[in-house]
């Protein structure tokens, strides 16, 4: 899985949990709402690493933390 796939895997992952559409996550994060489209749909190919902290923001959890999960710590081999 690449980076963007798991990028928004994460994204939805985190609406879901917090039951918060994309588009109530552009409101509270200061992020167009196409941008987000773009992420989910896999359009965006490399989601810059300032767009995913205000991401953060609005679901109110550091990057750290955004990118503690399984798939991310599993895939850590792959990417270096």
């Amino acid at each position: 899985m690449y980076v963007c796939e798991m990028v928004a895997e994460r994204i939805v992952q985190l609406c879901k949990e917090r039951l918060i559409t994309p588009n109530g996550l552009s409101y509270i994060a200061g992020v167009s709402q196409s941008t987000i489209k773009s992420i989910i749909n896999g359009e965006s190919k490399n989601p810059g690493i300032s767009t995913i902290k205000k991401l953060c923001d609005g679901f109110g959890i550091t990057l750290a933390e955004f990118f503690d999960t399984p798939t991310f710590n599993e895939s850590e081999q792959e990417m270096r």
